[in-house]
């Protein structure tokens, strides 16, 4: 099964080797057929700290590392 890939801005780096990434989603109202966002927070790993607020990453998904963070960022897309 692959992996999925997901791209967002961290929002949070606060916590050591783990980085919160805010990955935003567009999709067609069922009824009203109106773009609508929504967002979701994802915990992702970050080895070595080098991720800081503002940078645009992508994150892949992995085994669990902790209760709520089973994401690992692969790559920098736009580092702040």
């Amino acid at each position: 099964m692959p992996k999925r890939i997901l791209q967002g801005t961290v929002v949070s780096d606060k916590n050591e080797k783990t980085v919160v990434v805010r990955v935003e989603r567009r999709f067609a109202h069922p009824v009203m057929q109106k773009i609508v966002r929504r967002t979701k927070n994802y915990k992702a790993h970050d080895e070595n700290n080098q991720y800081k607020v503002g940078d645009e990453v992508s994150i892949q998904e992995c085994a669990p590392i902790s209760k709520d963070k089973c994401w690992t960022v692969v790559a920098a897309v736009v580092q702040a």
